[in-house]
C-alpha cells in the first residue's frame, strides 16, 4: 500500500475534521506508526480498519472512518458523481420507508431504514404520512435506520408539530463557522399527526440522522422512544475518495439541540421506556391499543383493537429509563 494514500487520508482528516486538535494528534500518531512500518503489507480493507481503529483511539468518532468504497462508487470521484450515485441508491432503496402498514385497532406503522435528502424524498415521505394520517397513534421504526440527511429528518418531524415555531435541531459546521437552524415547516402537502400518541423503537444499530429523528421528538416531549439505546453518532460528516477504491468519512460539523444545548455523540440516546430491541415493537402495539381502548374511537376500531390486545402475548416489566 502506498503511503501517499496515508498521507492523502490524513490530509483530508486535518483539513476538514470538526474537531482539528483531535485531527492533528490522530494525525501525528498514525504517522508515526506508518514510519515504524506498522501499514507495511496491508491491504486496502485491511488498511482501513486499521486506521479506522486507530483513529477512534483519539478521536472516538463513530463517523470517523477509513473504508473500502461500494462498487458503485468506484468511478465517482468528484461530489456531483457521487450525489448522482446515492440519488439512484436512495431511489431503489424507497427513500428509507421500508414499510407503511395500518397495524388492527388502527394503528399506523412506518420502518424507516434511511432519512432522505428531502428534495429527492419528499413525495415518497407526504405519501407515508398521508397513509397514516387517520390513525389513533403511530409508532415510527427507528431499529434499523442507519442515518440520513438533516432536511429529511426536519420533514418528517413537521408533521408532528401544528406551525413553523418549533425549533428542531441546529448544525454547527467547522468549515465556515456557521450554525444552521432546522425549524419545523409552516406548509405541508396532507394533515398534519397531532394530538396522538408517537412511539419511536430504537436499537444499538439506530445511527447518525436515526439518532437525530429520535433525539429531536424526545427532547421536545413529543414521542415515546422504546427499545434500547442508540449507536452514538451525532456528527454530520462527508465522504472523500482517496483512491477509486478507498474513501475517508470526516464529520465536518456537529448538532446542538436547542433543547439540550447538546447532543447524542458517544452516548447514544436513551429510550424512555428500555427493553430489548426484537421487543420494542410489540411493547409500542400494545401502549398504543390500550390508548385506543381508553379514548373514543369509533365502535369498530375498539373492537378490532380489543381483539389484537387479547391476542397479544402477556407483557413483561418494562423499564422505564428516568429522564
Amino acid at each position: 500500500m502506498s503511503p501517499n494514500v496515508i498521507e492523502e487520508a490524513l490530509a483530508v482528516l486535518c483539513a476538514r475534521y470538526i474537531f482539528p486538535e483531535k485531527a492533528e494528534a490522530a494525525a501525528a500518531a498514525i504517522r508515526r506508526r506508518e514510519q515504524a512500518g506498522e501499514y507495511a503489507g496491508l491491504d486496502e480493507r485491511q488498511l482501513g480498519e486499521r486506521l479506522t481503529a486507530e483513529l477512534f483511539e483519539i478521536c472516538e468518532d463513530t463517523h470517523l472512518r477509513v473504508r473500502v468504497r461500494g462498487a458503485e462508487l468506484h468511478a465517482a470521484l468528484t461530489q456531483d458523481e457521487m450525489v448522482a450515485v446515492y440519488r439512484e441508491q436512495i431511489k431503489l432503496a424507497n427513500y428509507g420507508i421500508a414499510r407503511v402498514e395500518r397495524l388492527d385497532g388502527n394503528i399506523g406503522y412506518l420502518d424507516l431504514r434511511q432519512i432522505p435528502e428531502a428534495s429527492m424524498g419528499g413525495r415518497a415521505i407526504v405519501a407515508a404520512m398521508e397513509l397514516v394520517s387517520h390513525t389513533e397513534a403511530l409508532i415510527i421504526d427507528l431499529r434499523r435506520n442507519r442515518g440520513g440527511v438533516p432536511n429529511g429528518v426536519s420533514l418528517w418531524h413537521s408533521y408532528l408539530f401544528p406551525d413553523d415555531e418549533t425549533h428542531l435541531n441546529s448544525i454547527y459546521d467547522g468549515e465556515s463557522g456557521n450554525t444552521r437552524q432546522y425549524w419545523s415547516q409552516a406548509y405541508l402537502p396532507g394533515e398534519r399527526y397531532l394530538d396522538r400518541p408517537v412511539y419511536v423503537l430504537i436499537s444499538g444499530v439506530t445511527f447518525s440522522a436515526g439518532e437525530e429523528f429520535c433525539y429531536n421528538v424526545q427532547a421536545l416531549g413529543r414521542a415515546t422512544l422504546i427499545g434500547q439505546t442508540t449507536r452514538g453518532g451525532a456528527h454530520p460528516t462527508r465522504f472523500f475518495p482517496i483512491t477509486p477504491t478507498l474513501e475517508i468519512t470526516v464529520p465536518i460539523a456537529r448538532a446542538v439541540n436547542p433543547v439540550t444545548g447538546g447532543n447524542w455523540e458517544g452516548t447514544g440516546v436513551v429510550p424512555d421506556i428500555e427493553v430489548p430491541a426484537e421487543e420494542a415493537l410489540a411493547t409500542a402495539y400494545r401502549r398504543a391499543l390500550e390508548h385506543v381502548l381508553a379514548g373514543s374511537a369509533a365502535a369498530a376500531v375498539q373492537e378490532e383493537a380489543r381483539a389484537a390486545l387479547d391476542g397479544l402475548a402477556p407483557a413483561e416489566p418494562a423499564e422505564t429509563v428516568a429522564a
